[in-house]
């Protein structure tokens, strides 16, 4: 016989629980507990239910009751119906304090679990109530027992979990070029096809707002200035029209007129055809900078989930080489550069820059001037990031310089670095694509419970923790090292077949559930979908990734040091991280899915997996002595080196972690100086292979009078006298304007982050 519990879940019928709670209600009476009473009554109910195969907690409680009223107990059974009623407020209660905190609009892990949204407004405060009553329902009806225990122990950490339940998928990388060409249709209007780039440029953002509210991740567009180029020349061509019409003569001989670049000039000393030449150029300028600035301005006050948050979107760029790409990047970095509202650093879309040798990185590439300014953006307003195309895996033989397609062939990233590429069922490309969902592994836990095993093997006693490889022998590294590995391999494994749990629930949505993902044909192949057909088709082109955090930690609780630390220990880590790609690999295999490992972007994980070991082992130097483990496989933010030091050290991760990475330096002072520094960090990510990577350092902003600095403790303007400063930081690949909305985890790794000279 099986209990049908509270929530839902079964669980074996069991007497000694009924013995148990009779007990506590007859210890609340004068009359004291009678075993031999709560024995039979116990017996009784077993009796009275063993035809049913289930019976539900609440008939089992109604029988104690009524066998206690029957009884000479009656002072029992008032104890009891107590006791019950005490249970359920307290089962409630835990549901009842968060919520008021969520009504509160307490700083807490609950309300501040992402840094962009705003879970005390209306609309934020009804997700983050929907987002903790799903949570629950996902681990008694979703997840296998081992996931579900995992998870809840803080062996593995399952991403997105109050999404479970909707299949909606992580991310996409936008093929704008249909939004474009074709329009779409979303709620009860159909947007026409673009025919001039104001019309695109709204296009871009409405198409990323609408599949916003259809994932749960971020959403990218792998190809920015590819796809708007060809309405530069559209708009050029309406400006000719217009001084046509203005002066009355055919000028049609300018429409295909071979234009070397969009730059403005003065009309003064212009005459004829030159100047109205010239003129059209000028305007249409205009018009794209326009165009570009109302991009950045509305992906930075759109709302999307809800109203609550804005769209975590991304743009790509940097490779198209024609006049009218480059007109499309130039406009896009000015627009950046002077800012938003009152020149405020837009926070969105994250802005990368595709730097490729032969197109935008050497002084004699075509696109070099615009790599010049790139980095000249990014050291005042932190975008563009950098995506290395030369690095050795994000390079396509497919790819030729002279393919006017030849984005299709470019990785494309996203978010804070979400990477895909690699597709066992089709072409390697980014576009159309995105991930279907990641789950990531405590290594610090299976680290500090293998480190304790091998301590008992091998009788050695110490304290574990940063200097403890002073007291490890030869003996203890080979077998605390062979019990590590054992449990990452059970726990990969319990991650990988949640995974694919996840995916075949997925694969059972409709295509009409996502309106514009699959019915627009926006998700690769789903344009062969009908709106009542599954989705199970197409979701073998999305990535399925396994994550891990706080590679330092974990290699300090294994060796006494982390990987900037010791050779041995960086050897060791390589070893890690190279076993769970190899794992990916052989579930790729198994079920022939394209699944990648991925370097976990920490947010409000940092903190969770901290709590929870910290109450099991204490504080351990060097892995829980902090309010966060550290991101992947980064060197430790507290940790100084050199950014070369940096580079060496995590750059052989990069090519192992093909489901998303970054590399960055904290820079000291005012970047926007000196923005040399951030062309030294792109020359470092190309000499060490490395895949992605940004530069941190800190702007602050006086909100009335617009002044600003690189001073992170700046608390009254200097130029106004007003307390309204703003500073922002960039939290895990992303920007936040302010940091009151970062959890505790976060903030307290700000605290410690040094710089890197």
């Amino acid at each position: 016989m099986q209990v049908i519990k509270r929530d839902g879940r079964l669980d074996d019928f069991n007497s000694e629980r009924i013995v148990k709670a009779i007990s506590l209600a007859m210890g609340q009476t004068q009359g004291g507990i009678d075993v031999n009473l709560a024995n039979a009554i116990a017996e009784s109910i077993e009796k009275a239910f063993s035809s049913k195969k289930q019976v539900t907690v609440y008939e089992i409680q109604d029988l104690v009751e009524k066998k206690l009223m029957a009884s000479a107990r009656k002072d029992a059974a008032r104890s009891y119906i107590t006791y019950r009623y005490n249970r359920d407020v307290a089962r409630k209660s835990k549901i009842k304090e968060m919520f008021l905190e969520i009504i509160e609009a307490k700083a807490n892990d609950v309300t501040r679990e992402n840094a962009n949204m705003n879970a005390d407004t209306p609309a934020g405060m009804m997700m983050k109530f929907a987002s903790e009553t799903t949570k629950p329902f996902v681990d008694d009806f979703l997840l296998s027992p081992e996931a579900r225990e995992a998870h809840q122990k803080g062996y593995i950490h399952i991403h997105d979990k109050d999404y479970y339940p909707t299949k909606s998928l992580t991310c996409l990388q936008h093929p704008l070029d249909k939004i474009l060409k074709n329009g779409f249709r979303a709620g009860h209007g159909a947007s026409r096809p673009a025919k001039r780039i104001e019309t695109a440029s709204i296009l871009a953002c409405m198409s990323l707002e609408n599949v916003q509210n259809e994932m749960h991740g971020g959403q990218a567009i792998p190809a920015f200035d590819f796809y708007l180029a060809p309405f530069v020349r559209k708009t050029y061509v309406e400006e000719v029209k217009k001084i046509e019409s203005l002066l009355g003569k055919d000028l049609s001989d300018l429409y295909e007129y071979p234009i070397q670049d969009y730059i403005k000039k003065d009309l003064d000393g212009l005459t004829g055809k030159e100047r109205d030449l010239q003129a059209a150029i000028n305007e249409t300028i205009n018009r794209v900078h326009q165009a570009m600035e109302a991009f950045i301005h509305n992906m930075n006050t759109i709302h999307s989930r809800g109203g609550n948050q804005v769209v975590f979107s991304s743009i790509n760029y940097g490779t198209d080489t024609s006049p009218e790409g480059r007109c499309i990047i130039r406009e896009t970095l000015l627009s950046t550069k002077r800012g938003v509202g009152n020149n405020e650093t837009p926070i969105f879309p994250i802005q990368i820059w595709k730097k490729k040798r032969g197109v935008n990185y050497l002084p004699e590439d075509p696109n070099y001037d615009l790599y010049q300014l790139a980095c000249e953006v990014s050291a005042k307003r932190f975008f563009p990031n950098f995506l290395n195309l030369d690095a050795t895996f994000n390079q396509s033989k497919k790819w030729r310089a002279d393919d006017p397609n030849r984005y299709y062939y470019e990785v494309a990233t996203m978010g804070c670095r979400t990477r895909v590429f690699k597709n066992r069922h089709g072409e390697d490309t980014s576009v159309g694509r995105g991930n279907l969902s990641f789950t990531t592994v405590n290594i610090v836990r299976l680290a500090i419970e293998a480190a304790k095993e091998a301590q008992a093997q091998t009788g050695l006693e110490f304290e574990l923790g940063s200097g403890s490889q002073k007291y490890m022998t030869p003996e203890y590294k080979k077998v605390v090292k062979k019990i590590f590995m054992k449990k990452l391999e059970t726990y990969v494994d319990i991650v990988a077949e949640q995974l694919y749990a996840r995916y075949q629930f997925q694969c059972t949505a409709l295509a009409k559930q996502f309106p514009l993902l699959m019915t627009a044909g926006l998700w690769q192949d789903s344009d062969k979908l009908k709106p009542n057909d599954t989705v199970a088709s197409v979701l073998k082109h999305g990535t399925l990734g396994i994550g891990f955090i706080g590679l330092a930690e974990c290699l300090t609780a294994l060796t006494g040091q982390h990987h900037a630390e010791s050779e041995a220990s960086q050897k060791l880590g390589i070893e890690i991280v190279t076993r769970i790609k190899e794992i990916c690999d052989e579930y790729s295999d198994k079920y022939d899915l394209n699944y990648s490992a991925f370097a976990t972007p920490a947010e409000g994980l940092s903190g969770r997996f901290t709590k929870i070991d910290r109450k099991l082992f204490g504080k351990l130097k060097g892995i829980t002595d902090r309010e966060y483990y550290t991101n992947s496989n980064h060197v430790p933010v507290w940790y100084k080196c050199t950014a070369e030091q940096k580079a060496k050290i995590e750059g052989p991760y990069h090519a192992l972690t093909e489901g998303g990475h970054i590399f960055y330096i904290e820079l000291d002072g005012d970047a926007t100086h000196n923005p040399q520094t951030v062309e030294a960090v792109v020359d470092l990510m190309d000499k060490y292979n490395m895949g992605y990577g940004s530069v941190n350092h800190t702007r602050s902003r006086c909100m009335d009078c617009g002044f600003e600095n690189a001073d992170a403790n700046l608390e009254q303007c200097p130029m106004c006298g007003s307390t309204n400063i703003d500073t922002i930081q960039r939290i895990t690949g992303y920007l936040v304007g302010a940091t009151n909305r970062w959890n505790k985890a976060k903030l307290a790794e700000l605290h410690d982050r040094v710089t890197h000279c």
